[in-house]
């Protein structure tokens, strides 16, 4: 008997004890929480938002991400406090680091939320300003802009927890040295095509309203702008890139 009582008053017992406990407790409030604010119509009223939508495309969602913070909101004091009982650490030293982190894990998390959003309203903004676009690599644009702004908030929240980031560093390096090269490579009909468009907005060889013939296509012009031309015909619409129309020549047809 006595030996059982010795060891239940061991630190390090008591410590497993309460991570034990801590990490059941956690568990239990994620799940509590997640039911709660779906009872409650979270999942509705965050619907289309620009976090939500980042969510989504990371697999999970506005309603899980909270709960999950509950649970290791609770997991990171249960842990807290069986270092303190088994007295791992120096007590005064232990929680002067821990007050200093405590900001530090804010600021980050801060950066996360910003970031998330920042990401969303840069992926919706390149989107719409492509939209006219119609060549088929632009479709990625908005995917890339999107998770290289995921990829800078990551390296600056993880950066405000003094969390080494130096090989991720290098890997965006290594990232956008790669992206130059197998864009340059495969947005040069883009890239061709709107110099080519710069070109056509500024000497106008034809404008809306003339009647046009590139390649085999003869039509009204109705648009020019900076990356193709739309040319009608009676029953048709011509949407032509730019270095097609450079490639191909102009003939203007004159009643």
């Amino acid at each position: 008997m006595e030996t059982w009582q010795t060891l239940i008053d061991e630190p390090a017992v008591i410590a497993l004890a309460v991570l034990a406990l801590g990490f059941v407790v956690g568990y239990l409030v994620g799940r509590l929480n997640e039911q709660l604010l779906s009872a409650a119509g979270v999942p509705e009223a965050v619907e289309g938002t620009p976090f939500e939508r980042t969510a989504q495309s990371l697999g999970t969602s506005t309603v899980e991400i909270v709960a999950r913070l509950s649970s290791w909101f609770i997991y990171g004091i249960a842990i807290i406090t069986a270092i303190h009982i088994a007295q791992l650490l120096e007590t005064d030293v232990f929680w002067e680091r821990i007050i200093g982190f405590v900001p530090q894990v804010f600021i980050a998390v801060l950066v996360l939320i910003v970031g998330f959003v920042v990401a969303d309203k840069a992926e919706l903004y390149v989107s719409e300003y492509l939209r006219g676009v119609k060549l088929p690599e632009v479709s990625i644009i908005p995917k890339v802009v999107k998770y290289s702004v995921l990829y800078v908030t990551f390296l600056i929240a993880l950066d405000q927890v003094h969390v080494q980031v130096i090989a991720l560093y290098i890997l965006l390096i290594v990232y956008v040295a790669g992206l130059v090269i197998v864009g340059a490579y495969a947005f040069k009909d883009f890239v061709v095509s709107s110099a080519v468009g710069i070109y056509l907005l500024l000497e106008q060889p034809y404008g809306i309203g003339d009647r046009v013939e590139i390649g085999d296509r003869r039509g009204i012009v109705q648009e020019v702008d900076l990356f193709v031309t739309k040319v009608e015909s009676d029953s048709e619409e011509y949407i032509i890139p730019n270095r097609q129309v450079f490639d191909e020549g102009i003939v203007r047809i004159r009643d």
